[in-house]
């Protein structure tokens, strides 16, 4: 029987009844096989989740979205009936105490919104095994515990949050495992094949994509966990199989803006599970290793969001498959692993019960707060009007899909203060009508604090993921963030860029500006219809227009042999939305004419990508985005193991993702002459060692001798100052040379095609420690100045060592290219202007 619920976006309920109509099965019950002795398939625990639904008047069930590979993706929504009965009515009172729906709160009854997300990596399946007994015993009637839990309380549980990834382990598993699990590390089941079950369809790590949204599972999500913002939100997960089980409170560093309430609510519930973990003789830890600083994981969004947000860590992961020895000669068992699980989720509902009325309560002072005193420096963040409209509108879709509020500031305002994102300096400006204006005074202005400043404060560099992310610089923005406090007056609407056409006459060409990621997917949409393209390698000015070096000039001359040409260009400017201007004629007022060699054909590009076990998995799963969904383009995809074998003559393009890779000297021999009769290499991140200090390839650590020397000498320095360094503080020493994550201002070669459509610096998340010299008989086009300008926290070594070496290079060989991306600009896919600096290495550079 299905039922509608009036979410503020519709969402399909699968299955609820208003009574009770026959027993609900037990997950052993139901199942074909017992909790715990075998791993569960993602349709049978859909289906689990169905017949509860179908017979408990305490759950509906909700399919908020679909996978990649069209798996449902499904929420429970548990309660007592009565609350069922109200559950709009209890969702948007919760909203209007985060001052996000209209009205007054009504908080004379309290209720607690718990969310449990098992098993964002697929791997780590433990957790959505766990959802199961966890769903029965909260649906259970003869469970008189969790019946008084439900009083004044909703579950929202999400069983299986990586439907893809978990489907591709458990299916793997069932397929290697024996009929009597081994228990023996090194059997096969305990050797899960790559890419590996922790991440998507698209090989991305789900955990760290809530606050990017690059993924559809996040984007779905997203949806309907903002039509709730849970109380307290728990991400379940699984870590190396010899490690005891984790959970809150978190470890240090946690983001300033956090608040007291949530550190100290995280004892609370730590001190709960502990009650449990105590009595069953169980092995935990808490405050070590997982911390609350980075925003984008299942924990630190909903703290950002005003949750009690924490992780919980069972030992196990695909290592550990139905049972495997540990090093204490214990054999741990996923009926273990499903205990704990159960027992945290449980505690956490029932923690969060008897504390309902101080949740809602800290939950709305959380959300006042952010409201009318914003806890950072910086009140107002602007982003200026002329920055490219596609770069604006990903900006603010972005901003839209976390419910954070913008618009235009409706009037100038001159004289200003604040800080310049593109020098990290405090500036004079001025605000003009049409900017557009994020006000830290909103409800969701402590988490645009977050999202948009230049830099989190980091009170313990010893923590687990990047340190700096700020949006205006992910997005290639020119902006100012002020301590005063500026309002928007106006609302911002996306103007089209591409007017529909009334061209009286077959224009000369077209010209199409080069400055955002809608411009590569314009490009790509052309070159796939056979439309011939150049690019200007010079500014020109045409017609009383000024074009900047990069520009796509489409010509009639060019394509007078393709049927319907006009018809295509147009019909990708309007369907892509990406402007393009008639130009009746070939004779500039400025520059070269559009016959000169300056405008340089764009060869279509013939892309091959390794993949496979020599490929790290998100990386190649980056490169594969890009071109499967970023820039639809086609993209021949290898398992790096057969590149020997493949003849390199129909492809132009070849991309190493970030990987390790080892080439002998056949290899590099196939290598060079490839390039050198016209062929593109274009290495990322670690890729790149690979390539450094071979036969042939400029990239080099050292330029000369006296420098890998002097580093050595370095080197040796360091070890005698530490001869007396203390055993307890090893791991912060090793700090000196870390870099966990950081963005750094490189300043770049406007003049060449790799940072067309960029400015003369631009902003990279640096998320390894690789150095090189800048390069000999190359373009150095990126770099790092001496007194080069970072967020976040480098080591105080590395960051020495990082000065003048080479970010982005290219180097001719023959009548081809290499282009060394020392730094990965697909990191994570959300850094955008990163992507466009990578479409410059795909399209432009040849």
């Amino acid at each position: 029987m299905l039922k509608k619920i009036s979410f503020a976006l519709s969402l399909l309920v699968l299955a609820a009844t208003a009574q009770a109509q026959s027993g609900i099965q037990s997950p052993d019950e139901f199942l074909t096989h017992k909790i715990g002795s075998q791993f569960t398939e993602h349709s049978q625990l859909v289906a689990y989740y169905r017949h509860v639904a179908a017979n408990s008047d305490r759950v509906q069930l909700v399919e908020f979205g679909r996978t990649n590979q069209e798996r449902p993706q499904i929420l429970a929504i548990v309660s007592t009936p009565e609350n069922l009965r109200r559950i709009e009515d209890i969702r948007l009172n919760n909203l209007r105490n985060a001052g996000l729906a209209a009205g007054q709160p009504d908080n004379s009854n309290p209720v607690a919104i718990v969310w449990l997300g098992f098993s964002v990596h697929g791997n780590e399946a433990a957790g959505s095994e766990a959802s199961m007994p966890v769903l029965y015993e909260l649906t259970n009637p003869a469970n008189r515990e969790t019946s008084e839990w439900l009083k004044n309380t909703v579950v929202l549980i999400e069983p299986s949050v990586n439907p893809d990834g978990y489907s591709r382990y458990t299916s793997w598993y069932r397929q290697a495992s024996p009929a009597k699990p081994d228990p023996n590390p090194r059997a096969r089941e305990h050797d899960e094949p790559w890419p590996g079950g922790r991440v998507n369809h698209y090989l991305f790590d789900l955990n760290r994509d809530w606050a990017w949204a690059t993924q559809v599972e996040s984007r779905n999500r997203l949806k309907v966990y903002n039509q709730w913002l849970p109380h307290v939100a728990a991400d379940l997960h699984e870590q190396y199989y010899d490690s005891p089980y984790y959970f809150a409170p978190a470890a240090q560093p946690y983001h300033k803006y956090l608040t007291k309430w949530q550190a100290d609510f995280q004892v609370e519930i730590g001190k709960n599970h502990a009650k449990y973990f105590d009595k069953n003789g169980w092995l935990y830890f808490t405050k070590e290793v997982f911390d609350l600083l980075y925003p984008s994981y299942g924990d630190t969004y909903p703290c950002f969001n005003g949750a009690i947000g924490m992780t919980y860590e069972q030992g196990g992961h695909s290592r550990a498959g139905r049972a495997i020895e540990m090093p204490n000669h214990d054999t741990l068992t996923l009926y273990d692993r499903v205990a704990h699980h159960k027992t945290t989720a449980l505690s956490t509902v029932e923690i969060s019960s008897k504390n309902a009325a101080r949740l809602v309560q800290n939950f709305a002072d959380f959300y006042k707060k952010s409201a009318t005193n914003p806890p950072g420096p910086y009140k107002t963040y602007v982003v200026k009007a002329g920055n490219p409209p596609h770069k604006i509108q990903s900006f603010i879709t972005l901003l839209g899909r976390h419910g954070i509020s913008y618009g235009l500031a409706g009037k100038a305002t001159p004289g200003l203060s604040g800080y310049d994102y593109s020098t990290g300096k405090e500036a004079k400006f001025s605000i003009a009508e049409n900017d557009i204006i994020v006000s830290a005074y909103q409800p969701k202005g402590l988490f645009a604090q977050a999202l948009l400043d230049p830099e989190a404060e980091v009170v313990d560099s010893l923590t687990y993921d990047i340190t700096a992310w700020s949006l205006i610089h992910a997005q290639g923005l020119e902006g100012f963030a002020t301590k005063q406090r500026v309002d928007h007056s106006g609302s911002y609407s996306m103007v089209s860029n591409a007017p529909p056409f009334v061209v009286t006459e077959t224009p000369y060409a077209y010209a199409a500006p080069w400055n955002s990621m809608q411009s590569a997917r314009f490009l790509a949409d052309v070159l796939k219809n056979g439309v011939v393209v150049r690019y200007a390698e010079q500014a020109f000015t045409v017609e009383g227009k000024l074009w900047p070096a990069g520009t796509l000039v489409i010509t009639q001359a060019d394509n007078r042999k393709l049927e319907d040409f006009d018809e295509k260009v147009q019909a990708a400017s309007t369907r892509l939305d990406h402007p393009i201007t008639p130009v009746s004629t070939g004779f500039v007022d400025s520059g070269r004419d559009f016959g000169s060699d300056a405008m340089r054909l764009i060869e279509p590009p013939k892309v091959l990508v390794l993949s496979g076990e020599k490929t790290y998995n998100n990386e190649f799963g980056q490169v594969w985005f890009y071109f499967d969904k970023d820039v639809e383009y086609p993209a021949t995809i290898v398992d790096a193991g057969d590149f020997p074998g493949i003849d390199l003559k129909d492809y132009n393009t070849l991309v190493l993702p970030e990987g390790r890779f080892s080439f002998d000297s056949a290899t590099i021999d196939k290598l060079s002459d490839w390039i050198s009769g016209g062929g593109r290499l274009i290495a990322l991140g670690a890729a790149n060692r690979g390539l450094a200090d071979q036969k042939g390839f400029n990239l080099a650590k050292f330029a000369k001798d006296a420098d890998k020397e002097k580093e050595k000498t370095e080197a040796e320095q360091i070890a005698l100052d530490h001869r007396t360094a203390l055993y307890k503080d090893r791991v912060r020493n090793s700090l000196m040379d870390n870099m966990p994550g950081a963005v750094v201002r490189v300043k770049m070669d406007k003049s060449h095609p790799l940072a067309f459509g960029l400015k003369d610096y631009f902003f990279s998340l640096k998320t390894n420690d690789l150095r090189y010299d800048l390069l000999k008989n190359a373009w150095n086009v990126g770099y790092l100045e001496e007194d080069y300008l970072s967020h976040g926290f480098i080591g105080s070594n590395l960051k020495k060592k990082l000065k003048n070496t080479a970010v982005f290079a290219v180097q001719g060989k023959g009548r081809g290219q290499v282009v060394y991306l020392v730094d990965n600009p697909l990191f994570r896919s959300f850094w955008e202007e990163g992507k466009l600096l990578f479409s410059n290495a795909v399209f432009l550079v040849n």
